[in-house]
């Protein structure tokens, strides 16, 4: 076993993360489940998540039988809402194909929607303990610290680089181990701000330490602007208290989850509500802005109480009147979601 290894699995023996729902059992559903919550979000953000979703959806077999709004509702408040129907397809595929399991094949698994190379390497390494190297965010940025590797991890060529000496690095015994001991060196010791090197099993060989590059390294993905927009979003209350919510197309942010209608400035928002419902008067609530990867969106509510609904909505598969019940099991993104519980 080479010597990064070593060190990171002596470490991994008395500081590493051991009793994680996940790893309990560590079978390949509940390994690849949590694969996919922990891309881009913290472990203490996702167990609560994660705990919830298999006490609804405990096997494959149930992700894939799931309603999609079941799927969306558990999922609802980790963002990236793509993320959960990639899961339940692949979950249907495997049903379809693979006798509803998470095929042993890397080429099979990997080809999966939503799963990849490293989601693939992590399944089979954790629940197999097979030799496949991952390069996430925590490994990546242990290995650029560690051999000073210059440029910014998300480029092709640096990536290439990356992966082949993530290969190089993972040992064939205890590949389990090794695999949640550099995620949890990256998560809990090589942080992205004020890594705490004099706890790192590996400071005294890490050339970003040694040359004082921890806060340049990894390289910052090259900077540009992020737009802002502007939306209405329109809160149509009836007398019993229900909102009335409107499924998103299959296009753009939030597809296909339950929302509210959306209008472009208050003119436009007073016209939309009297197509929707019967009204009287509108309440501005606080202004707010919800960040995504790729711009900002600036939201006004704007608050239509004790409206009546028409008839024709009746009618449409896209609208529906909602208690706090009903929102409860639907797949709300999470602004609205907290929008509505606020009011």
């Amino acid at each position: 076993m080479n010597p990064f290894a070593n060190a990171l699995l002596a470490w991994f023996d008395e500081h590493g993360r051991k009793d994680l729902p996940w790893q309990h059992p560590r079978d390949a559903y509940r390994v690849w489940l949590s694969e996919v919550m922990l891309q881009q979000t913290q472990v203490v953000t996702v167990i609560p998540y994660f705990q919830r979703f298999v006490a609804a959806l405990p096997t494959l077999r149930d992700l894939a039988a799931a309603h999609e709004d079941t799927v969306l509702a558990l999922w609802s408040g980790l963002g990236y809402y793509r993320r959960a129907r990639f899961l339940q397809r692949a979950a249907q595929i495997c049903v379809e194909k693979h006798d509803g399991q998470l095929p042993r094949d890397f080429e099979a698994l990997a080809d999966l929607p939503g799963i990849g190379r490293s989601t693939a390497g992590a399944i089979l390494a954790q629940a197999h303990g097979l030799r496949f190297p991952i390069l996430d965010g925590n490994v990546k940025r242990v290995l650029t610290r560690y051999l000073g590797i210059h440029g910014h991890p998300g480029q092709s060529a640096v990536e290439k680089v990356l992966w082949q000496h993530a290969d190089a690095l993972t040992p064939a015994e205890r590949t389990a181990d090794y695999t949640q001991a550099i995620m949890d060196l990256g998560a809990t010791v090589c942080v992205r701000t004020k890594p705490v090197c004099d706890r790192c099993p590996l400071a005294g060989d890490c050339v970003a330490k040694r040359d004082n590059l921890t806060a340049q390294l990894p390289s910052a993905k090259p900077g540009k602007a992020v737009p802002t927009r502007d939306t209405v979003m329109l809160i149509l209350r009836d007398a019993e208290g229900r909102v009335l919510l409107e499924r998103r197309g299959p296009q753009g942010v939030w597809s296909g989850l339950w929302s509210l209608p959306e209008a472009s400035n208050h003119d436009h928002a007073w016209r939309t509500a009297q197509s929707l419902a019967r009204i009287d008067d509108a309440q501005s609530l606080a202004p707010f802005v919800h960040v995504f990867s790729h711009y900002r969106l600036k939201v006004e509510p704007l608050l239509f109480d004790e409206a009546t609904a028409h008839p024709r909505i009746a009618d449409n598969a896209s609208l529906r009147w909602c208690d706090a019940g009903e929102r409860a099991a639907l797949g709300l993104p999470a602004p609205v979601r907290t929008l509505l519980h606020n009011l």
